[in-house]
């Protein structure tokens, strides 16, 4: 190939893909996850170490993907058949016809079958692997072709648009469907990636007439020439010009891609830690606040527990806290907690004082709803505090305020509270035997 800067390219391409293969951060049960995706990542990785390209069919059933294979190879390597569908699984032949270190082609099922869900799912997974899609109809695109078109413009950067079976229309009529084609993708690709094909002709009737007194007629059928010579010309170009890159580009699209479903897998699986964790301190929280017949107490119970809860989730989130930078975290967000919730801080201090007044026989009267109080407040803390850890140690363009508002109007107040009371309770009833007879 002449694709000069194609080798920087595929040795940039090699270093992500090992990076991602070899990066010991993913947790082994996100790697177990995206297995099937690690498996493409090494498949990829082993295309470039060969130097291979894969250029892929794909198009509806039975326009003729396979018999279009075949003319390029010059050989029966792929299975036609006038039957429907005839395609089940993925198959690949070397292309001897172009001197690249390897470049082979791809037969896929066809899409849009009815009941072929599989094989679409099949010919997409082909599809994103490979690094050149020869994008195959046999006349004006359908709705789903249209689509289908789409989605592989955005999963791939080389696409080619082949009207296969152009044998069947007049030359005015191919004329018309060229122009009426490169409108409707004229935002999409080139004139220059719509080549028309006829990879297995149709046979025809030929009447002769004898030239003599008679003026007899005869029939006899006969098979057109293939006619192929423009995409090979198209394919010969793109691969001279493109081939590594492509390569190394759809590699490093893809590398992107699982990058970025490992880093949401990871996050998700933070994000359940961290929701068990804030769980956990929201429920001690509420004991400890609801038990207590001490206010002052509760208050330095109530801080301390927010902020061991801030240092164990940002351990969850890899950066770890100390307890003062975590105390600073908590007041930032217990100072706007208190400015939106007034209401909520003044039931708190309210149940404190009849606690206290009580000489703490009414700890399940009162003790409970404080702790519930108390229990919501850890819990918004801990929600403010995981999302400030998960964006990288920031609040975001709102700043602290924003942010908690944000959570408070997503959470259902009344739920959480009643399931607070219910734990609280439940917990307390156990400490208060006597008060539970």
């Amino acid at each position: 190939m002449q694709d000069r800067g194609g080798e920087r390219h595929l040795s940039l391409a090699r270093e992500s893909l090992r990076e991602l293969l070899d990066d010991e951060r993913v947790p082994a049960v996100v790697r177990a996850e995206l297995a099937e995706d690690y498996a493409r990542v090494q498949r990829l990785l082993d295309k470039i170490e060969h130097g291979h390209v894969h250029v892929a069919v794909f198009g509806r059933v039975s326009v003729g993907k396979s018999a279009l294979l075949n003319a390029l190879l010059g050989d029966e390597r792929f299975a036609t058949s006038p039957l429907h569908g005839e395609t089940r699984h993925s198959a690949e032949a070397r292309w001897e016809s172009f001197d690249a270190g390897g470049v082979y082609l791809i037969d896929t099922p066809g899409i849009n079958e009815v009941a072929g869900e599989a094989r679409e799912r099949l010919a997409r997974e082909v599809a994103t692997e490979s690094d050149l899609i020869l994008f195959v109809i046999d006349g004006d695109m359908t709705a789903s072709e249209f689509e289908a078109l789409g989605w592989v413009l955005r999963e791939q950067a080389a696409v080619i648009l082949v009207l296969n079976k152009a044998d069947r229309y007049t030359a005015d009529e191919r004329t018309t469907l060229r122009e009426v084609l490169l409108s409707r993708v004229k935002d999409q690709l080139a004139p220059e990636r719509l080549v028309l094909t006829a990879a297995a002709p149709a046979e025809r009737v030929r009447v002769r007439v004898r030239v003599d007194a008679a003026g007899e007629e005869t029939e006899e059928r006969f098979r057109p020439p293939v006619d192929i010579d423009d995409l090979k010309l198209r394919l010969w170009s793109v691969l001279e010009a493109e081939g590594k890159t492509l390569a190394a580009l759809n590699a490093g699209l893809f590398a992107g891609r699982l990058s970025d479903r490992v880093a949401e897998r990871i996050l998700a699986a933070k994000h359940a830690i961290g929701e068990r964790v804030i769980r956990l301190y929201c429920l001690s929280k509420g004991v400890a606040v609801g038990f207590n017949p001490i206010p002052g107490a509760d208050l330095v119970a109530a801080v301390m527990l927010d902020i061991g809860m801030v240092v164990h989730l940002s351990r969850v989130y890899g950066m770890p806290f100390s307890r003062v930078e975590a105390g600073r975290l908590v007041a930032v967000i217990s100072g706007q907690l208190a400015a939106l919730m007034g209401t909520a801080w003044a039931l708190n201090l309210v149940s404190g004082l009849l606690k206290l007044g009580s000489g703490g026989f009414s700890t399940l009267a009162t003790g409970t709803a404080q702790g519930a109080v108390a229990y919501f407040a850890t819990y918004v803390v801990g929600q403010a505090a995981e999302r400030y850890l998960a964006a990288g140690k920031s609040w975001g363009e709102g700043g602290p305020k924003r942010m908690v508002r944000e959570i408070l109007d997503s959470l259902d107040r009344d739920s959480i509270l009643r399931e607070a009371r219910e734990e609280i309770l439940s917990k307390l009833k156990g400490r208060h035997p006597r008060e539970a007879q």
